[in-house]
């Protein structure tokens, strides 16, 4: 008796130390990038996008679960050619949404930007550290979108 008791008890107190209801990962990802990156401003979500905000880039997003992807990260920036701070920008961005190295993920921008050109053209798909990127252009500006499969 004292034992079906006390199991009542431990039940009774399990299912009331249940958490509250919380964000989903996707707005937590966005608050790591705000506190990771200084001047990043978390603007509001549509769908499975969270539209984010940086006096380096033209538009930048943070894409979550989409059918072919886990997260998606999204920059733009105005003119053809990339500055450094929006490389680093890419590069810790990626690195807080995906949990990499820094260095890898901005070695992986970096060379998919780079590899846009004459020989090559204005649309890069590459495979990095099991991260996707792809990078376009146009006459005037340049994107990047880093993501990650699905199935990894």
């Amino acid at each position: 008796m004292l034992a079906a008791a006390l199991a009542l008890t431990t039940l009774a107190l399990t299912l009331s130390a249940v958490s509250p209801a919380r964000a989903d990962r996707c707005d937590d990802i966005a608050a790591q990038l705000k506190g990771g990156i200084d001047g990043l401003k978390v603007g509001f979500s549509a769908e499975n996008n969270i539209y984010l905000s940086h006096p380096v880039t033209k538009e930048l997003s943070l894409g979550c679960k989409g059918r072919n992807f886990q997260n998606e990260l999204y920059a733009k920036i105005d003119g053809r050619k990339p500055t450094p701070a929006f490389l680093d920008l890419v590069g810790s961005a990626a690195a807080i949404i995906f949990t990499v190295p820094k260095d890898d993920t901005l070695t992986g921008a970096t060379r998919c930007m780079k590899r846009m050109g004459l020989l090559r053209g204005d649309n890069i798909q590459m495979r990095y550290r099991r991260l996707d990127f792809v990078c376009t252009r146009t006459k005037t500006e340049a994107s990047i979108a880093i993501s990650r499969g699905a199935n990894e």
